[in-house]
């Protein structure tokens, strides 16, 4: 396997971008987690699917909107979580803690969505394991 990274920062670079990924033989898609990408969901995974190609993207909605997989720090999926404890960073910083002191937080709690429609559509079979320690799986 090999990965190539295609820096798109314009919605007009994506249909482009795709075409030299559906030119490769067995490719698929793993999105960034980033603002341009997730407004775009809906837009990458249409011409994804055109394409035949796989897509994991970041969250339940990327699955949702027709992506193969979502898969997320589940922090992340709750955006209020996610300030609830950099407020709590913060806060420590401010009553005097050293930044360098602070222990690093490392997510523990993911969730992964599985699109059954999508993989049918794209020929692909999802193992029953993957299924099993799915959060959701869309019919």
């Amino acid at each position: 396997m090999r990965a190539i990274a295609v820096p798109v920062r314009a919605s007009a670079a994506i249909e482009p971008a795709l075409e030299h990924f559906a030119s490769e033989p067995n490719g698929g898609l793993l999105l960034p987690t980033d603002t341009f990408t997730r407004l775009r969901d809906e837009l990458i995974i249409d011409a994804a699917l055109r394409r035949h190609l796989p897509a994991i993207g970041t969250g339940v909605d990327f699955a949702k909107h027709g992506g193969l997989l979502g898969y997320i720090s589940a922090s992340y999926d709750n955006l209020l979580e996610e300030f609830r404890r950099a407020a709590a960073y913060v806060d420590r910083i401010l009553r005097g803690a050293k930044p360098g002191d602070l222990p690093i937080q490392q997510e523990n709690r993911y969730t992964l969505a599985i699109n059954l429609k999508t993989a049918r559509t794209l020929g692909l079979t999802i193992p029953l394991t993957l299924l099993a320690i799915a959060d959701e799986v869309i019919e």
